[in-house]
């Protein structure tokens, strides 16, 4: 055996008997392991599992039923946009024990696994079972823990566990190489980065609701909460002054308090149509009360430009700016969106969205964006935005598939 495959041998056998002191037998699982194809996911941030999360949608929408696995390091930020075929856990420690229990329960045909930040003793365990695995995204900072760089062996034997690996960059590239992955299974894709396909629509509703409108000045409020609405409306009255004929459409984010959302509208004497009654606006509509379930798609044609809600105030940690940016909306946000912050910085840096933080501040950006040209412009670097990173993406789906294939899965 070469010299440096008996140290990477017994690097990892200490590692590997440090990890198998004071374990503990770990929590257990909230769900049995679903019959047929399990694709495992593993996200090393928030904005790498609603990536994670979209690529297993964008993939079921090509084949069969399989079931999606998604863990994270920590329970908080809980991720967003699960599926029906999707499952969320935190990944038990790494010790000999925890990683055996995982893999027993959950028996992952295919394992992905982003940026670095490895577990070492989990890689290994999936290795030992020939686990076919995909390291994505995988980034310089993500091969910097502590015991990564006291112990690089470790990490060259974890690196092995991987049949194809996805560079985020050159330098990244570089790196790995340096650490012995083999440039045939090594790829320079760019990041893997949140996006989002469009929503889907009646197309036929859509014209059907431009013509009621007749090209009306028309702005969105998505996902609102209850406390927001005054805010909202007082910056829609206010920013009337300039748009007489606007109308604003105003979605819960729970359709199911659409009747107290109603009863806000009409004490505040806005002539509303409510969507879940099948009312139509006419001229002397000045509020369109989406109470509807999966018609955002919809909404997000009609208007644009979208006040992203659940956003003014704290505790609900904001919506998703890909859903509005993906369909051509301006996007305007309030100041506590935890869950998509680095979503929301990205668009901000680019120009794409704009933060208000009460109703003054949202009725001078609705009078800015009065201007077709201003909001042309903010659409279209949200369009950059959300079609960014669809390289990797396109990549890594091309090779699921492939693998699936020769797994006779799907």
């Amino acid at each position: 055996m070469p010299l440096r495959s008996i140290g990477r041998s017994l690097s990892l056998g200490a590692y590997m008997a440090y990890a198998g002191k004071g374990q503990r037998s770990g929590k257990g699982f909230a769900k049995d392991r679903p019959d047929g194809t399990l694709i495992w996911g593993h996200a090393t941030s928030p904005s790498r599992a609603s990536a994670l999360l979209q690529l297993a949608a964008r993939l079921r929408a090509q084949r069969a039923k399989f079931t999606f696995l998604l863990t994270t390091p920590t329970p908080d930020p809980a991720p967003d946009h699960l599926r029906h075929g999707d499952i969320w856990q935190v990944l038990p420690e790494d010790t000999i024990v925890g990683a055996a229990r995982f893999l027993d329960h959950w028996r992952p045909d295919i394992g992905l696994w982003t940026g670095g930040y490895f577990r070492p003793v989990l890689l290994e365990r999936a290795k030992r079972r020939e686990v076919p695995m995909i390291l994505i995204d995988a980034c310089e900072e993500g091969f910097n823990a502590p015991h990564q760089r006291w112990l690089p062996e470790i990490l060259r034997s974890n690196l092995e566990s991987f049949d194809s690996v996805f560079a985020r960059s050159g330098n990244a590239a570089q790196k790995l190489r340096r650490l012995g992955v083999p440039d045939e299974t090594l790829t320079v894709t760019g990041p893997l980065q949140e996006g989002r396909n469009a929503l889907p629509c009646d197309e036929e509703e859509r014209q059907e609701m431009a013509r009621a409108l007749g090209g009306r000045p028309v702005w969105l409020a998505a996902m609102a909460q209850p406390e927001e609405v005054p805010t909202i409306l007082e910056a829609h009255r206010q920013s009337s002054r300039m748009a007489h004929r606007q109308l604003l459409i105003l979605v819960p984010d729970d359709e199911t308090r659409g009747p107290e959302f109603s009863a806000m509208l009409h004490e505040q004497g806005l002539a509303t149509a409510t969507r879940s009654a099948g009312e139509r606006p006419s001229e002397r509509t000045r509020v369109l009360l989406g109470d509807t379930r999966g018609e955002m798609g919809l909404w997000y044609r009609l208007a644009p430009v979208t006040f992203m809600a659940s956003s003014l105030f704290p505790g609900f940690g904001g919506r998703d700016p890909f859903e509005p940016a993906a369909l051509g909306s301006a996007i305007l946000y309030g100041p506590n969106v935890s869950r998509h912050l680095s979503a929301y910085s990205r668009f901000a840096n680019a120009g794409a969205a704009r933060i208000v933080n009460d109703s003054q501040a949202l009725t001078t950006a609705l009078e800015l964006l009065s201007a077709p040209d201003r909001v042309a412009q903010m659409a279209s670097a949200g369009w950059e935005v959300a079609s960014e990173g669809a390289e990797a993406t396109d990549r890594v789906i091309d090779l699921l598939q492939d693998m699936l294939d020769m797994l006779g899965k799907g």
